[in-house]
């Protein structure tokens, strides 16, 4: 144990020896600079302004509403609804299932709808949410089956109804925006039966009375008017009728030979 210990501290000393002679060896070496070097100058810092991502760009990441977005709601596995003691009514398969309503002899709705919805993204930053496009003649019975209903324009693609996300409880601001698409479509522009909004007095199933111009009826439903199965959200929305097809010349009125005559 002894022995061992004295082991110990020899080798300690021996340590201790090599390094002293090491930092006596340690000399100071200059640093050598040419006669061109120059220091760069550090600006000071300050706080930039986060890029947006894509996503958050105005625009980028709203996709352009096009007719796909107005196809039936109806879904087959929907429970059948009750209606009186002998009626019953089944929901659609969905408009994946069955073609949208026929607009001039094409598939789709009225080209008017795709342009001011579009316009309301573009104004708004955000994005339409529509909630009741085009309805099959089941499917609109089943998601409203009062009487009113029967001859719903969703029946022949000449209805939308829609809210905006972020803007849920500012209605009459999305009405104020469709408005301005007539301010500023070359097309009517210049013209006061588009451009002009009046106000319809005749009793309607909203308190808010409406706005119309040449060729569109505008309702505000406000959170609890216009409940059906496909508004069935707590959130005010606004509904958007064609009263007038402006390549036709003609008044867009509702009949049963729109809904089931392609040709028309």
């Amino acid at each position: 144990m002894k022995r061992s210990f004295l082991f110990s501290l020899f080798f300690l000393f021996l340590f201790i020896q090599d390094l002293a002679s090491i930092e006596s060896n340690e000399k100071p070496v200059p640093i050598q600079r040419k006669s061109k070097d120059f220091y760069y100058l550090l600006q000071t810092p300050h706080l930039r302004k986060k890029k947006p991502y894509s996503w958050e760009k105005e625009g980028v990441s709203l996709p352009k509403i096009t007719k796909e977005f107005f196809r039936c709601r109806g879904i087959a596995q929907n429970a059948p609804r009750q209606i009186d003691a002998s009626k019953i009514l089944s929901d659609c398969a969905g408009g994946t299932k069955h073609p949208l309503s026929f607009v001039q002899g094409k598939e789709g709705v009225y080209a008017v709808l795709l342009d001011l919805l579009n316009f309301v993204q573009k104004k708004t930053g955000k994005q339409v949410v529509i909630t009741c496009g085009h309805r099959c003649s089941l499917h609109n019975a089943y998601a409203d089956p009062s009487k009113d209903n029967l001859s719903s324009k969703h029946l022949i693609g000449a209805e939308v109804d829609f809210y905006v996300k972020g803007m849920e409880h500012e209605p009459e601001k999305i009405i104020e925006i469709v408005q301005e698409f007539y301010r500023q479509d070359p097309e009517t522009k210049n013209n006061p039966e588009f451009t002009k909004f009046l106000r319809y007095e005749k009793k309607t199933n909203v308190a808010t009375p409406p706005w119309y111009n040449k060729e569109i009826f505008l309702k505000l439903f406000r959170k609890e008017e216009g409940r059906d199965f496909d508004n069935s959200h707590d959130y005010p929305y606004v509904s958007i009728q064609v009263r007038f097809d402006r390549e036709r010349k003609e008044k867009v009125v509702f009949s049963w030979d729109l809904v089931n005559n392609p040709s028309i």
